[in-house]
């Protein structure tokens, strides 16, 4: 991942509400600083208990002097809603990864006709020559044994596109579980690693997608 001049990582984190932003957000904060980083965060919640849409914004860099990312400078967009992640799409840069979640939660706006559901989101973004990293966390969360593993699943997702040294973001995301709830540490290892794998194998496919349309082009 191209991080900007200024060695600032900018990572947008998007979604509706009881999806998990902002934990996984608040994760990636303390991968940040455990790695000497210095860090800045921010979120916008609207509704976010009645599965309103969620943003969170981390930055992270030798000095970070703003929590808010400059417009079309995301350089990882983890959307956790395909929907909401088109809607983000152009504040991804055209160097950057979009690493998103395929299974649809429909958002209040949609419901009450404010905002209109696309077709087929994941092209939307493709289209923005955004490169695109597709999995259905929700599919594999089950399988892993809980729905609301899901957002696990995308950290495990994301964590190669992230500008961090290897193995600090899984191993910040197991140190929360051994202590706040062991029980479900497990669980949350093996949602992790599901993530990771499904994440490897859309990149295949992703990259076989720009070659076709390269080739046809």
């Amino acid at each position: 991942m191209s991080v900007a001049v200024d060695g600032i990582a900018n990572i947008m984190v998007v979604g509706t509400g009881g999806q998990g932003v902002m934990t996984a957000s608040e994760i990636i904060a303390q991968a940040a600083l455990a790695c000497g980083h210095d860090v800045k965060k921010t979120e916008v919640a609207g509704m976010a208990q009645r599965g309103g849409v969620v943003t969170s914004h981390v930055r992270f860099g030798r000095k970070v002097r703003s929590p808010s990312i400059p417009a079309g400078e995301v350089h990882v967009m983890i959307g956790f809603e395909p929907a909401e992640s088109a809607r983000w799409c152009a504040e991804v840069r055209p160097d950057g990864v979009a690493v998103v979640n395929t299974m649809r939660l429909v958002p209040p706006i949609v419901s009450i006709g404010l905002f209109e559901y696309p077709t087929d989101p994941i092209q939307t973004i493709r289209d923005t020559g955004v490169r695109v990293i597709a999995l259905d966390a929700g599919a594999l969360a089950k399988e892993v044994g809980d729905l609301r593993l899901g957002n696990t699943v995308m950290l495990g997702a994301a964590a190669a596109y992230l500008p961090l040294e290897p193995g600090v973001l899984e191993n910040v995301l197991m140190d929360r579980f051994r202590t706040r709830k062991p029980a479900l540490a497990e669980a949350n290892q093996a949602a992790f690693t599901a993530g990771r794998q499904a994440s490897a194998t859309a990149a295949d496919q992703s990259s076989a997608i720009s070659e076709s349309a390269t080739a046809s082009a």
